[in-house]
């Protein structure tokens, strides 16, 4: 059967409160890259976003990540609606495997310190300099 989302606030609340305490090892590993504010910004875990709760959330950015297990191939189409619902809300969504967290830290704290920036300054209305090798 398809998740269907609660659009009751207050069960929206609940319901995340009860998935912070029983987060994934991968969200905990997850949590420790990026709480208090170690990356220059805030994330927020196990946030509720309209109807839905994501993982993680950074407002300052306008960053979700979402964290995959191994049930999330079964729930592709779910996944694409709800990335979709975000995006058009402004939002922008990254996505990992859990193994990745677990197994490759390094590479997942790159990518969303990556995404972080070029998303600030974009927020900002700055340009994003280009990387070494592509500036003129």
């Amino acid at each position: 059967m398809p998740h269907r989302p609660n659009y009751d606030a207050p069960t929206l609340v609940a319901r995340a409160r009860v998935l912070r305490a029983d987060a994934t090892p991968a969200e905990r590993d997850f949590w420790q890259i990026v709480r208090g504010g170690k990356l220059g910004v805030r994330f927020r875990r196990q946030q509720p976003v309209g109807p839905f709760i994501v993982d993680f959330y950074c407002a300052e950015a306008g960053l979700v990540v979402e964290l995959d297990g191994k049930g999330h191939s079964e729930r592709a189409d779910y996944d694409a609606r709800r990335t979709a619902w975000l995006a058009s809300r402004g939002l922008t969504v990254l996505r990992f495997a859990n193994i990745e967290v677990i197994e490759r830290p390094q590479l997942v704290y790159v990518r969303i310190m990556a995404a972080v920036r070029t998303l600030t300054l974009a927020r900002e209305g700055r340009a994003v300099p280009l990387p070494r090798g592509e500036r003129e």
